[in-house]
């Protein structure tokens, strides 16, 4: 048999079998080397660390040490020894000084990353999240940097975003995933100038990539200015997604202005409608999300207050927030709930 002829009886399927071995037995030599090399680092963290404590006594021993040692590790390994991979290095055994802490199949990077990040409880949140939703190191730098942890405290009490963080199948009501605000800088929209509705639309569906990663995971992109007919009028949806964990439509409608009340009576429409058309067995009811520029609290809380429908109004950002201008909205949106519940106390 020639080899024109072998060539031909290799068909397709035999190819991939064999392509598949390769590419698994790849993953899994650069996984091994990955968790060896991690677990080298850590082990070097810990003599540094413990090297440093017992000459803390003197004065600038700590940097002396990490200089020495950085000169004579290059000389015999090469320049993946530098003073600053060496301080990167401490600092990955100072924040995980116990190796059963470390979280298990990410790269040096991600935990890199994860060692600059100060707050225990923010770290074990953006732990779990990063291998639960296969962010790549870029994705993680990005949620860091838009100060996730801190935008979703917002809205929950520590406690209970510890809770969501230590759930094993993720989210389990519609509150766990909604934000605010969101932060939409990747838009590349400018804060200060004026910009129309179907602009902002336009943009999140050119970014979509980043757009579902600011959502949050398991969520799936639908429809785009879904039409819903209603007894001969037509209404058009913004944005429609699928969220897999809750089973449920998610209805997204933005707004460029302040929420109006009329805003929230249109999006109650729309899940109203999602509800009794829409919605099949084993499905649970649909979500709705206006994302607006301003919103004041006290209208959004008393327009759904005798609602059943699950509908949320959160703000979006088109900058990263500062944590003091989050620390801020913080303590807005605490004292308007501590005004509101005074009032409902008095006789």
């Amino acid at each position: 048999m020639n080899n024109k002829m072998i060539s031909e009886k290799m068909n397709e399927e035999f190819f991939n079998r064999i392509r598949e071995i390769l590419k698994h037995s790849r993953n899994h030599a650069l996984q091994t080397i990955n968790a060896t090399m991690v677990r080298a680092y850590w082990e070097m963290g810990r003599e540094i660390v413990e090297e440093e404590q017992r000459g803390a006594n003197r004065a600038g021993y700590g940097e002396q040490l990490i200089r020495e040692l950085s000169k004579r590790l290059s000389r015999e390994f090469g320049q993946g020894f530098k003073e600053r991979n060496l301080r990167n290095i401490r600092l990955f055994y100072q924040a995980y000084p116990k190796w059963q802490a470390v979280p298990a199949k990410l790269t040096w990077t991600h935990y890199l990353i994860l060692s600059r990040v100060e707050s225990h409880e923010a770290r074990a949140f953006y732990e779990k999240e990063c291998v639960e939703a296969s962010w790549s190191t870029r994705e993680l730098e990005r949620q860091i940097s838009s100060l996730l942890y801190d935008r979703l405290a917002l809205s929950k009490d520590k406690e209970g975003l510890m809770a969501l963080s230590q759930k094993e199948n993720g989210v389990f009501q519609p509150s766990d995933v909604i934000k605010d605000p969101y932060v939409l800088e990747f838009t590349g929209l400018p804060q200060a100038e004026k910009f129309q509705e179907s602009d902002l639309e336009q943009a999140l569906i050119n970014h979509l990539e980043k757009f579902l990663l600011e959502l949050g995971r398991d969520f799936f992109f639908v429809a785009r200015q879904q039409r819903i007919c209603i007894d001969g009028d037509n209404f058009y949806i913004d944005l429609v997604f699928y969220h897999r964990l809750l089973r449920c439509f998610v209805l997204i409608d933005l707004k460029v202005g302040k929420l109006t009340q009329q805003d929230i009576g249109q999006m109650l429409l729309y899940t109203g409608y999602y509800e009794a058309e829409n919605m099949k067995d084993g499905e649970n009811p649909p979500v709705g999300l206006i994302l607006c520029a301003d919103k004041n609290d006290a209208v959004v809380r008393y327009t759904l207050s005798k609602s059943t429908q699950q509908v949320f109004a959160s703000r979006y950002k088109l900058y990263l927030p500062t944590e003091e201008e989050l620390a801020k909205e913080l303590r807005r949106e605490r004292e308007q709930v501590e005004i509101e519940q005074r009032l409902k106390e008095k006789p």
